[in-house]
């Protein structure tokens, strides 16, 4: 699951608004918007302030095979 499908998901079973949920999470209503648009860049560490709200945090995941075979081709 991305990231952006897991903050909606998990705002609604909270039935959290985005702008409540900025809030609680001290960030910006713009951030949380760009986060379940799928925005490519954001600051790890504001992640890291929404995901605490649900109990989780940004950490390393192994990509499958063809992801890593297909970032890596020059």
């Amino acid at each position: 699951m991305d990231l952006k499908t897991f903050i909606k998901e998990k705002r609604k079973l909270a039935n959290l608004t985005q702008p409540e949920i900025a809030e609680k999470a001290g960030v910006g209503l713009r951030f949380i918007r760009e986060m379940e648009q799928g925005k490519v860049t954001l600051r790890m560490d504001k992640v890291n302030q929404v995901l605490k709200l649900f109990g989780f945090e940004l950490g390393p995941v192994e990509m499958r095979r063809e992801e890593f075979t297909m970032n890596n081709k020059q």
